[in-house]
């Protein structure tokens, strides 16, 4: 198995502060709701978003 990204490390924690990393770890990506997916890919958005923007 290669080593995470940046960003899939960024997913997995995101999905861990939700409450979600069991079901992730169980289902996987595709067994998430969308409302679920959609939550982390917002959070992880707006994380980079601030990142960027305090460089």
């Amino acid at each position: 198995m290669k080593p995470l990204t940046e960003e899939e490390k960024l997913k997995y924690q995101v999905a861990r502060e939700l409450g979600l990393l069991d079901k992730l770890m169980q289902v996987g990506w595709a067994g998430l709701s969308t409302a679920e997916s959609g939550k982390i890919g917002g959070m992880v958005g707006a994380r980079k978003q601030k990142k960027r923007k305090d460089m």
